[in-house]
């Protein structure tokens, strides 16, 4: 996906610096700078690709998907400016006998340099805009064709391994009977497990559940999670959330609890796992902090697969909408995940 995103965007580039300038400046008073004011000239193509690659960089489509109006208001205004800038360079007077003529002459000029700049703005500005636009529409289908995909293959996996529900949880009540007195851990468990269970085939076709039934789902998997850990391991969970009724994609925090349990326990060494989950005003926020126990060689391999997938529905789910940070550091992992819900 990336290389054909980025080779379309280099298409756009090319055309841009080798035909559409050129084009722009051979049609127009422009191509008479070159010989009568070279240095202005030269400063105005400068400006023009300038003008273009700012646009560029600053993704004016995304900007407006995450909202931040402001940053796209002052951007325009300083494009606007440095235009303004540019259109009152200054040029050496046209030369007459009469200094009326002279003055009148220079201020015709100068009148046509700067509406021919603005044309010229106008020009590649559109055409930035357009550019910007039809790169974010055609990155967007193919980040909803790979989510699809993905999809597509999760359901399978899913429909493989469920093949018939009903007789899997008949099968696990007929077990949870036979332990029925024999362990308190082992009937614990049972629980715990079912409840996944249930809560997974209930919610893997739905596009969302609320945020209640996600927490009570991520304090099953750590209570079951909790049954095979000894003292050596420290388990801190924790959420605050201002709306219960908040609605969120089933299972999005999934992958980051199983990664701190997978690579931050241990039954010899002492070791922690911290989580946290706050929602307030709208804004999500979910971290975790694990121990590095896992060798750093299989650590290092495992993990990236996870969280590319993890990047990836994120960013289909919430287009400029979320952020997400990994780092490690003093032998502890951290995941910093953010999202605007409403």
């Amino acid at each position: 996906m990336k290389f054909s995103v980025h080779s379309t965007t280099l298409v756009f580039d090319l055309f841009f610096c080798l035909v559409f300038v050129p084009l722009i400046v051979i049609l127009g008073p422009a191509r008479y700078w070159l010989v009568r004011w070279t240095g202005f000239f030269f400063l105005a193509c400068a400006y023009l690709y300038m003008c273009y690659f700012t646009i560029k960089y600053l993704n004016f489509p995304k900007l407006m998907i995450a909202r931040k109006y402001k940053k796209i208001g002052i951007s325009i205004a300083l494009l606007i400016l440095s235009n303004i800038l540019i259109s009152h360079f200054p040029l050496p007077d046209v030369e007459f006998i009469t200094p009326a003529m002279t003055e009148y002459q220079t201020s015709v000029r100068d009148q046509g340099i700067m509406l021919n700049m603005w044309l010229m703005f106008s020009l590649v500005v559109g055409y930035s805009l357009t550019v910007s636009f039809a790169n974010e529409l055609y990155e967007q289908l193919l980040l909803k064709k790979r989510i699809e995909n993905q999809k597509n293959k999760a359901e399978m996996a899913m429909f493989k391994a469920q093949i018939s529900p009903h007789f899997l949880f008949n099968t696990l009540n007929s077990l949870y009977s036979l332990v029925i007195g024999t362990s308190q851990k082992a009937e614990d468990a049972f629980i715990k497990f079912t409840e996944i269970l249930r809560y997974t085939y209930v919610t893997i076709e739905n596009e969302s559940v609320t945020l209640k039934d996600e927490v009570t789902y991520i304090q099953n998997y750590i209570d079951l999670q909790a049954l095979r850990l000894n003292k050596h391991t420290t388990v801190d969970w924790s959420h605050d959330i201002d709306n219960d009724g908040v609605t969120v994609p089933p299972m999005i925090f999934l992958t980051f609890v199983e990664n701190a349990f997978k690579y931050g326990t241990s039954p010899s060494h002492d070791c922690s796992v911290v989580i946290r989950l706050t929602v307030k005003d709208g804004t999500l926020s979910f971290t975790t902090q694990n121990s590095v126990m896992k060798h750093a060689h299989e650590f290092r391999r495992d993990l990236p697969v996870g969280m590319e997938n993890c990047r990836a529905r994120l960013e289909a789910l919430f287009p400029g909408k979320h952020t997400l940070e990994v780092s490690e550091a003093d032998s502890k992992f951290n995941v910093s995940l953010t999202i605007q819900l409403f």
